[in-house]
């Protein structure tokens, strides 16, 4: 048998608890943006001031992160989506060869909020964005749940590799292979 027929062996306990985390991300994240826009009718309301620097809007994102490469076409869009579905594979892949809690709720945090936004791409066109964080005249980008969940896998991600190298770093001071 080849290494490429060899079948990927039983899922690790960390697949599970990932997969946990990234539909709990994906409930949530589908479930405010549901609330917001058929119960709330945020999109006939208005915003919605919840503190002094917090505003719920609703922005239709047609871009990625931060309403970079806005598409206007169904073409774009498309090209998105099939370029999100790419990245969420890449990342279960990542997610299932996990090697601890930390990376698997990191993996799992981006996989849970990629799917979220994904859906929203297929079925509205656009991504539901509606937290808008602003300071006096300094406003933020608007985001959602899903966003969130992408940015706090990043940072845990970033803080995994950093610790890493710190552990491999001891490592090789001491003298341990």
């Amino acid at each position: 048998m080849t290494e490429a027929t060899r079948p990927l062996p039983a899922a690790p306990s960390y697949w599970r608890f990932g997969a946990l985390v990234a539909a709990i991300v994906l409930i949530v994240d589908q479930a405010v943006k549901l609330w917001l826009l058929r119960v709330v009718d945020l999109a006939a309301t208005g915003p919605i001031r919840v503190a002094p620097f917090l505003d719920l809007v609703l922005v239709w994102n047609q871009g990625i992160s931060y309403g970079l490469f806005q598409q206007e076409g169904d073409l774009g869009r498309w090209l998105l989506v099939a370029f999100t579905l790419v990245v969420i594979v890449v990342l279960s892949v990542w997610l299932y060869r996990a090697h601890d809690r930390w990376s698997a709720a990191s993996l799992a945090l981006i996989v849970g909020g990629a799917v979220g936004n994904a859906i929203d791409r297929i079925a509205y066109g656009a991504v539901v964005d509606f937290v808008h964080v602003f300071v006096g005249s300094f406003s933020w980008y608007v985001f959602n749940v899903a966003d969130a969940a992408i940015v706090l896998g990043v940072i845990g991600l970033l803080l995994d590799a950093v610790r890493g190298r710190r552990n491999n770093a001891a490592k090789e001071s001491s003298g341990e292979s």
